[in-house]
C-alpha cells in the first residue's frame, strides 16, 4: 500500500482527532488528546516536524516532533514537551529530533504507518543536518517481568531479541538503540512510570566522525 507522510496543519485537526479517539477510546482520558491550541502550536513553532500519515487521502497516522540539545539529563514527557505545546522547549539550535508522539488509526496497525511516519523523522534528521532522533520509549511488557529481573535487565533482553517488547521491540526494529532508563517519564502502570529514552544516528555524521 502506497503510504504518503506530509506536514499536518491546523485544517487536519478534525481528522488527526478522529486517529486519536480511534487510537485512544474510553477510558483514555480524552483530555490527553491533542487539542486544537496544541495543534496549532507544533504547527507554527516547528511546521516540519508535524507529521501525518495518509493512505488514498483518508488520514491514518501522526506523528510530532521538536528539536533539542541532547545532554544526557534524565526528564519526563511533560518537561521535554512543555505540556505537549514545544513552544518553550523547541531549540532551532539543537542536535537531535525529539519525537514525542505516533498515533495510528488500529484498524491500520500492521501496515507499515508508523514505520513511514519514523522513516520520515530520519529523513528529516538528515536533511536538517542533526545529528540524532531521540525518542522516550514506553516498556509495556516490563510490569510482566519486574518481580523477576531489573529494569536494565529486561531492556538488555529485549535488545538482544530474548523478550518481546511490545513497543521497545518495535523501535529497535526501526534501527532505535536504548540511551538511558527515564523514571517518573510520563504516567504508565504497565511500564511502571518509566520509559527508555531510544536513539537513531545520523549515519552520514557518525560516518564522517567515525
Amino acid at each position: 500500500m502506497t503510504i504518503t507522510v506530509r506536514p499536518y496543519t491546523l485544517a487536519d485537526f478534525d481528522e488527526l482527532l478522529d486517529v486519536q479517539r480511534e487510537a485512544f477510546p474510553p477510558p483514555f482520558p480524552e483530555q490527553l488528546w491533542w487539542n486544537r491550541d496544541q495543534i496549532t502550536a507544533h504547527t507554527e513553532t516547528f511546521p516540519a516536524g508535524a507529521m501525518l500519515a495518509e493512505y488514498k487521502g483518508k488520514v491514518v497516522g501522526s506523528a510530532t516532533s521538536l528539536i533539542v540539545r541532547y545532554n544526557g539529563k534524565p526528564h519526563t514527557w511533560e518537561e521535554v514537551t512543555d505540556g505537549g505545546y514545544i513552544q518553550r522547549t523547541h531549540n532551532p539550535h539543537g542536535d537531535s529530533l525529539y519525537g514525542i508522539d505516533v498515533c495510528v488509526r488500529p484498524s491500520f496497525r500492521g501496515k507499515g504507518i508508523a514505520k513511514a511516519l519514523y522513516e520520515a523523522r530520519k529523513q528529516l534528521v538528515v536533511r536538517s543536518g542533526l545529528v540524532r532522533f531521540l525518542a522516550g520509549c514506553r516498556i509495556p511488557g516490563l510490569h510482566l517481568h519486574i518481580d523477576k529481573i531489573s529494569v536494565e535487565e529486561y531492556v538488555r533482553r529485549v535488545t538482544n531479541g530474548e523478550i518481546y517488547d511490545m513497543v521497545l521491540s518495535f523501535m529497535i526494529k526501526q534501527g532505535l538503540m536504548p540511551l538511558q532508563i527515564l523514571d517518573n517519564y510520563v504516567e504508565d502502570e504497565e511500564s511502571l512510570h518509566k520509559a527508555v529514552l531510544v536513539e537513531w544516528r545520523n549515519p552520514n555524521i557518525y560516518n564522517m566522525t567515525g
